[in-house]
């Protein structure tokens, strides 16, 4: 991917133009998509392939959703849940840790 430098400006709506050489480098049309992420105070910007959404958890978002707006089925979370959830908070994970036990995936 070339190494391209533009600059875009900010409107009061906090809408913004990305750039034509942009998106011809991403291609991206017309109605495309592209995603942000924030990286400490960087800003990745990268197309959205919405074809690759799986759609089961587009499913389960949507009946979150719907019952978040609703009310329904919403109950507390457990108090030991939260509390185990809580002692965990600052536990480092490493990631390349040997998985003790058998694994069924």
């Amino acid at each position: 991917m070339p190494h391209i430098h533009e600059i875009a400006t900010v409107t009061s709506k906090g809408q913004i133009t990305l750039p034509k050489p942009i998106r011809q480098a991403l291609g991206i049309g017309v109605g495309g998509k592209v995603a942000f992420d924030l990286r400490g105070t960087d800003v990745i910007v990268t197309r959205a392939d919405e074809e690759n959404e799986d759609p089961a958890i587009g499913a389960f978002l949507t009946l979150l959703e719907n019952d978040i707006k609703s009310g329904k089925r919403l109950i507390a979370m457990p108090d030991d849940l939260a509390q185990a959830m809580l002692n965990n908070l600052r536990h480092t994970v490493d990631l390349d840790e040997e998985i003790v036990g058998e694994v069924a995936l």
